[in-house]
C-alpha cells in the first residue's frame, strides 16, 4: 500500500453525456501529473474516439509531452513497438483502451511505468443483450443487483486490472488516477482493492 498512491479526480465526469466537457480537465490533469513526476504513464479510455479526443487535447495544450497511442487493428509488431516506448529513462504517455491488449498481462517494471490514468468506470456497453442480463439478474437477486452484476462489477474489474500495470514488483512505486467522480462513491470504493489507500477527491 505504501508503494501505490491512488487518487480520485472527483471534478471529472466521464459519463457519455459529459465527455465533451471532460476533455480539457483530463488533459490538464495528465500534464500536471507528468510535470510533477516525469516518467512513463498509461492513460486508459473507454473507446478509441474518447482516447483520440483526449490525446489531441493534450498534444495541443502540452506539445512537449511525448505521447503514443493504441490504434485499431494493431499487428504484433505494432504492439511490440508500442511497448518498447516504455523504456528506462524515457518519459511520455501511452494512450490505450480499457479492456484492450495493454490493460492486462503486460509487465513494465521499475521506471518503465510510473503511473496510470483511468478515465472510465469500464461499464459494459448498454445494449439489448446486457439489458436482458440485467433484467434477469435483478429478478433473481433483487432490484439493483442486476445492474451491479451486469455493469458495475465487470467494469471495475477492468479498472483494477489496468491499474495493476503500475506495481509489478517489490521495488515498484507509482500513482494511479481514477478520473471520474463516481470513484468517490462509497458503493464503488468498497469494490476497489482493500489495500489501496485512496486519497481524497481532487
Amino acid at each position: 500500500a505504501a508503494q501505490l498512491e491512488v487518487r480520485v479526480a472527483g471534478h471529472i465526469s466521464t459519463r457519455f453525456s459529459h465527455r465533451g466537457k471532460s476533455i480539457a480537465p483530463i488533459a490538464r490533469l495528465l500534464a500536471q501529473q507528468f510535470h510533477a513526476r516525469p516518467g512513463n504513464y498509461l492513460a486508459f479510455f473507454s473507446s478509441f474516439d474518447y482516447l483520440k479526443q483526449a490525446a489531441d487535447a493534450l498534444a495541443a495544450a502540452s506539445p512537449t509531452i511525448t505521447q503514443w497511442r493504441q490504434s485499431r487493428g494493431m499487428t504484433a509488431a505494432d504492439r511490440d513497438s508500442y511497448l518498447a516506448r516504455f523504456a528506462e529513462g524515457s518519459a511520455g504517455i501511452g494512450f490505450a483502451v480499457l479492456g484492450g491488449t495493454f490493460a492486462e498481462a503486460i509487465d513494465l517494471p521499475g521506471e518503465r511505468l510510473v503511473g496510470a490514468f483511468v478515465a472510465t468506470l469500464g461499464l459494459p456497453q448498454l445494449n439489448a443483450v446486457n439489458e436482458e442480463f440485467c433484467s434477469r439478474l435483478s429478478g433473481r437477486f433483487g432490484a439493483g443487483n442486476g445492474y451491479d452484476y451486469t455493469y458495475l462489477f465487470p467494469g471495475l474489474q477492468k479498472v483494477v486490472q489496468a491499474a495493476g500495470r503500475v506495481i509489478r514488483g517489490p521495488q515498484d512505486r507509482g500513482v494511479v488516477w481514477l478520473m471520474d467522480d463516481r470513484f468517490g462513491r462509497d458503493e464503488v470504493r468498497q469494490l476497489l482493492p482493500a489495500w489501496w489507500c485512496v486519497q481524497p477527491s481532487a
